[in-house]
């Protein structure tokens, strides 16, 4: 049984995701992991999914003429990450859009070891909003990176706000 990444965009409509998912199914196809989110009026989806069909099949499958589809074969990796990870977190920024945002906030990030889990960005008029989870290595000095992320928000005039995770919420 073989893994294959797929992508889906398409015009965001009810019920495009009950027909993905649904061609999915009919074919005998398992979905081991999945995002999907609306972006600026499309959907779109990310799925890892698991079956006896080969990538070009499955985008045989899923093919519509409002949707873009793509499927690549990948190798499973459950469990890439050797020994236990630190603490969780949650990290969000408010403020004024502009280039740039995202990448100074996953820089800092990542220069303290920092793997972003999960992310989601959206424009609001124009206030922009960014929210992550982090995960963070157990040796991570939480207070030297926050001071390092407020300093950023300061440049990009952007609020940032950055909370371990409430273990009682999961």
């Amino acid at each position: 049984m073989g893994l294959s990444a797929v992508t889906v965009l398409g015009v965001d409509r009810p019920g495009v995701i009950a027909a993905v998912t649904g061609s999915l199914a009919d074919c005998g196809v398992n979905i081991q992991d999945s995002t999907m989110t609306l972006l600026g009026g499309h959907v779109a989806m990310m799925l890892l999914v698991s079956g006896d069909l080969e990538p070009a099949d499955l985008r045989k499958r899923l093919c519509a003429p409002d949707l873009v589809v793509t499927a690549s074969a990948i190798e499973a990796r459950r469990h890439f990450r050797p020994g236990a990870r630190g603490s969780a977190h949650v990290l969000t920024v408010h403020g004024p859009d502009r280039p740039g945002i995202v990448s100074a906030v996953s820089a800092v990030l990542a220069a303290e070891g920092g793997d972003i889990t999960g992310m989601s960005t959206r424009l609001t008029g124009r206030l922009y909003v960014l929210i992550a989870d982090v995960e963070l290595p157990k040796d991570a000095d939480v207070a030297a990176l926050t001071r390092r992320l407020a300093a950023v928000g300061a440049r990009l005039e952007s609020e940032i706000t950055f909370r371990p995770v409430e273990p009682d919420l999961l």
